[in-house]
């Protein structure tokens, strides 16, 4: 049976950095829901270099509903069924929305997510890396080396 062992911050980090798609979980009145979303992870110089996940969405979406000032979670991850390996970061923290110019700009001139589905998604929301864990299960193997896609900001 494979061991597992926690990923350090930096580790954590790494892999939330050359990301671009993974899942925010969120309360609704309704109950829980896990999102599907396009991601970049943002760090604000200006707040001591905070990272921070954020995704594009519409206001009137879960996310836009519910989502400010509420504690979510954001989870990116990768498995490999057939070598029993694979990787899992969560990152928890209370989101709020960014309406100001000057912060929106600098997320403009980074790297901004950028939604796959149609449409206007012009409500940027902040998920600060208040908690974040990482699990890797398997030993002997480099997430870095695996992923399908490696995103360099």
């Amino acid at each position: 049976m494979p061991m597992s062992h926690d990923l350090s911050r930096d580790d954590c980090s790494r892999l939330l950095r050359a990301g671009v798609a993974g899942r925010v979980a969120l309360a609704t009145p309704d109950g829980p829901h896990i999102v599907p979303v396009n991601y970049a992870l943002d760090i604000d110089d200006m707040d001591g270099g905070q990272e921070s996940v954020l995704v594009r969405t519409t206001a009137y979406s879960l996310i836009g509903t519910y989502g400010r000032d509420a504690q979510l979670c954001f989870e990116v991850d990768q498995f490999d069924h057939e070598l029993k390996r694979g990787w899992s970061v969560v990152v928890r923290g209370r989101a709020s929305f960014v309406d100001d110019h000057e912060d929106l700009a600098r997320i403009a001139r980074s790297w901004q997510p950028r939604p796959w589905a149609e449409g206007q998604r012009n409500l940027v929301v902040r998920i600060p890396c208040t908690e974040v864990t990482g699990r890797q299960l398997g030993g002997g193997w480099d997430p870095w080396e695996h992923l399908p896609v490696r995103r360099f900001a």
